[in-house]
């Protein structure tokens, strides 16, 4: 039997994701955001957390899902990343959860555009799937999309 690994779970709509919680920083409540001029979708703008400059990745944009209904206010998960701290604009925080190594499955084929390429794989429970979100390949193209914005 193979050793558990516990994601982060976060909620957008009715979908559920995780990222492994060793990529985690930390999780916080919505911040107010400087939108950046002339960026892409995906960006939803820059927060402060604690002095430092911190991009704010749209999940729902960079996934290609609709926004979230007016006045819903996003969390936020931190992450690292290689360049430093990204934030991650979510609907709500889920649980930590453990999961065996034994129900991952390859991504379902009818999930198709840009969300094929950021969803490693699944892990079906009894009552809902659980996306696993690639957090390096999410992250690399927003920084491409910025290079060339």
């Amino acid at each position: 039997m193979s050793e558990p690994r516990q994601f982060c779970t976060m909620h957008l709509g009715e979908h559920l994701f995780g990222v492994a919680v060793m990529r985690i920083q930390e999780v916080i409540s919505y911040q107010e955001m400087t939108v950046v001029p002339l960026a892409p979708r995906v960006i939803g703008g820059l927060i402060n957390l604690r002095g430092q400059i911190v991009t704010a990745i749209d999940l729902r944009a960079r996934l290609g899902m609709p926004p979230q209904e007016k006045g819903a206010l996003p969390m936020n998960v931190v992450v690292q990343a290689p360049g430093g701290a990204v934030s991650l604009l979510v609907d709500q925080i889920g649980d930590v959860v453990d999961v065996d190594e034994e129900i991952f499955e390859n991504p379902p084929e009818t999930l198709t555009g840009v969300a094929r390429e950021l969803i490693r794989g699944v892990y079906k429970f009894e009552e809902s799937l659980l996306l696993e979100l690639d957090i390096d390949k999410t992250i690399e193209i927003v920084a491409a999309e910025l290079a060339n914005a």
